[in-house]
């Protein structure tokens, strides 16, 4: 008929599975996120998904036709274990005390307020496992706009997601020169504030022998604080100890450099490494809050006063810190409206206004209290 177009249907359960050489029930069963898939089977349903654009709708309707009235947050969770990370052969302290939630719970309050402002719902989903690209599909089929933490699901997947909703990328690097039309980046000033509490450590407290505990390694969040931290410390090396501890740290010419999981387990676990080396810093610097309690209650176990041998912080500003014998120095960052600010970059999104890619950084400030030697 004259004057109509024909528009492609979006792709199918059954395209998936036939391009993949599988049944529908296992295609189903990857993207629900089920364990006992095999590696291989997992990544060619994967790859069928990407390859044809397809993406699960629990409301069987287009996406592109339909607001769902839904935003959703997806997000890994720390609390499940990390395989790159050898067993310690002890209970993990944060599935007995939930502390990993603390940064995520203030994230998800400050967008659900936001959202409930707007009319909006937050569907809340976390991951089990690495690269869970079947969480990520199952959420993105019953929402108008995605939120996505760093190290939940691989970029390809979110990419393809960015085609059919808006997605705003939490905590992680920019997607370099990529026409991400879709895809915005929301993170805070991870550099600036492990610049300014590594140089009050040096410039206020003159000390030398500083070291850093990072997250994991594909954390772009630790990445970039591990910057500002090797910034802060690059004349510092030559008045320290050359050379770290035998076990854990990375090599170089900068300060001691070791890696924890953003947990105050593995916090715990390389403080005690750390202590049983005998090259104890004068200063540690820990990627975030709970990773910086772990490593008081090590050195206080093992009967070293915080500050005064062995000063500490952190980064996040969750509320236990405070709380703390000393309570914690930290760089505070704004959890809360991170969450209130991915969901106005989504509503811009969502009105079909013609935006290209957005990268924004919130500030942080640096709190000061007892852990780094500071008055409490």
């Amino acid at each position: 008929m004259k004057g109509c177009l024909r528009v492609r249907e979006k792709p199918s359960v059954y395209e998936v599975a036939r391009l993949a050489g599988v049944s529908t029930a296992t295609v189903s069963r990857v993207l629900a996120g089920y364990e006992r898939v095999l590696p291989r089977t997992r990544d060619k349903v994967l790859t069928a998904v990407t390859e044809l654009g397809y993406v699960p709708n629990g409301a069987a309707r287009d996406l592109a036709a339909r607001r769902t009235g839904v935003l959703g947050l997806c997000f890994p969770d720390l609390g499940f274990p990390d395989p790159g990370i050898p067993d310690p052969g002890i209970p993990d302290l944060d599935n007995e005390d939930g502390d990993a939630a603390y940064w995520y719970d203030e994230v998800i309050r400050g967008m659900e307020r936001a959202a409930r402002r707007s009319g909006y719902a937050v569907l809340i989903a976390a991951s089990h496992h690495r690269d869970d690209s079947g969480l990520v599909l199952s959420i993105a089929g019953r929402c108008d706009g995605l939120v996505v933490l760093a190290r939940t699901a691989p970029l390809a997947m979110i990419e393809h997601v960015a085609t059919r909703i808006p997605v705003v990328l939490l905590a992680t690097g920019e997607g370099g020169d990529r026409p991400d039309g879709a895809i915005d980046y929301l993170a805070v000033a991870n550099e600036t504030g492990a610049y300014q509490v590594t140089a009050h450590l040096a410039g206020v407290h003159g000390y030398t022998g500083i070291s850093f505990i990072a997250g994991p390694p594909d954390s772009p969040d630790s990445a970039r604080r591990l910057d500002g931290f090797r910034r802060a410390t690059a004349g510092l090396a030559s008045q320290g100890p050359s050379e770290g501890p035998s076990e854990g740290p990375s090599e170089g010419r900068s300060m001691p450099v070791y890696h924890g999981d953003f947990t105050t387990a593995g916090g715990r676990r390389v403080a005690e490494r750390i202590i049983a080396a005998g090259q104890v810093p004068r200063a540690l610097v820990c990627a975030n809050d709970q990773t910086a309690i772990g490593v008081m209650a090590a050195l206080q176990q093992a009967g070293l006063n915080v500050p005064g041998d062995v000063a500490v912080t952190g980064f996040d500003g969750i509320r236990l810190g405070r709380h703390l014998h000393p309570s914690l120095t930290t760089v505070v960052q704004p959890m809360a409206a991170l969450g209130d600010t991915a969901v106005t970059m989504l509503k811009d999104r969502i009105s079909g206004a013609p935006l290209p890619r957005r990268t924004v950084e919130l500030p942080v400030r640096l709190e000061l209290r007892g852990s780094c030697g500071c008055a409490p």
